[in-house]
């Protein structure tokens, strides 16, 4: 993989902007499906401006229905865009409920490898390193493990940083829930089944490892208030969080839908 401009910075190495890109293909709209918290960026534009594209590992969500491919690649081209939209455009609308009763523990406790129904489910290692496993290159793992992921290089999709992560400063690299628990909690995950709740919460198809303060960042926040610092990849983020709320049926807040579609031209 080759990097430019990487300079260190808090003990590890950040990479310039990217190049490279991932070809983007039609999903089926029957298929589509999808942490809390980011990098201060205050609250979501509508500029899309040039952003740096994706890793050519990253795949397009668009190609990647079930969350099992790595990273988060732009959609680009009119007629992927399109598609992304009329996906969009299926969401349904609420008003966002109140917070009462949220607990992460709701969620089962974090990182559970019994989440039955998702990827990755029951395979012997928890979901944050199956997560690591996923996204990141040049894995080393502790000893006597071919799961526990200690060192590795992870190209962020949010920032179109890369980050040369070690498990001494593990908070540098956190896994995003694109849709956040907290939210889906006041749009309706509150009145799920203890077993949904928890496949929602180690579902692959909502997880992505990123940047540390860019997932602190977003908190609990929906596309209308906050959206990846990268703009390249932000009609990308806008369709894995549509998919994330078509799988679970959950609805979006009319903000938050309007702000996703206009990230893919809409």
């Amino acid at each position: 993989m080759r990097r430019y401009g990487r300079t260190r910075i808090g003990g590890r190495h950040v990479g310039g902007r990217r190049i490279g890109g991932a070809a983007c293909a039609v999903l089926a709209l029957a298929l589509v499906t999808g942490c809390e918290g980011a990098d201060g960026s205050g609250p979501a534009t509508t500029d899309e401006g040039a952003g740096a594209p994706a890793a050519g590992r990253a795949v397009s969500p668009l190609r990647n229905p079930d969350g099992t491919g790595p990273g988060l690649a732009p959609v680009t081209g009119d007629a992927d865009r399109a598609k992304a939209r009329e996906l969009i455009d299926g969401l349904t609308t609420k008003g966002r409920g109140p917070r009462t009763g949220y607990d992460r523990d709701e969620f089962g406790y974090a990182w559970m490898d019994t989440a039955d129904g998702v990827p990755y489910a029951r395979n012997g290692c928890d979901t944050r390193n199956d997560l690591l496993r996923r996204d990141g290159q040049e894995l080393r793992f502790r000893s006597g493990s071919d799961c526990v992921v200690v060192a590795m290089t992870l190209d962020d999709p949010y920032t179109g940083t890369t980050i040369e992560w070690r498990k001494q400063k593990a908070s540098e690299v956190q896994i995003d829930h694109v849709v956040p628990l907290s939210y889906s909690w006041q749009m309706g995950s509150s009145r799920w089944s203890e077993g949904k709740r928890e496949q929602l919460a180690n579902d692959p198809l909502n997880l992505i490892p990123v940047q540390g303060r860019a997932n602190s960042a977003k908190s609990d926040s929906g596309p209308a208030s906050w959206l990846p610092p990268d703009k390249s990849v932000r009609c990308a983020y806008a369709v894995r969080f549509a998919q994330v709320a078509a799988k679970y049926e959950l609805a979006v807040t009319a903000p938050d839908k309007r702000m996703m579609s206009r990230q893919c031209g809409g």
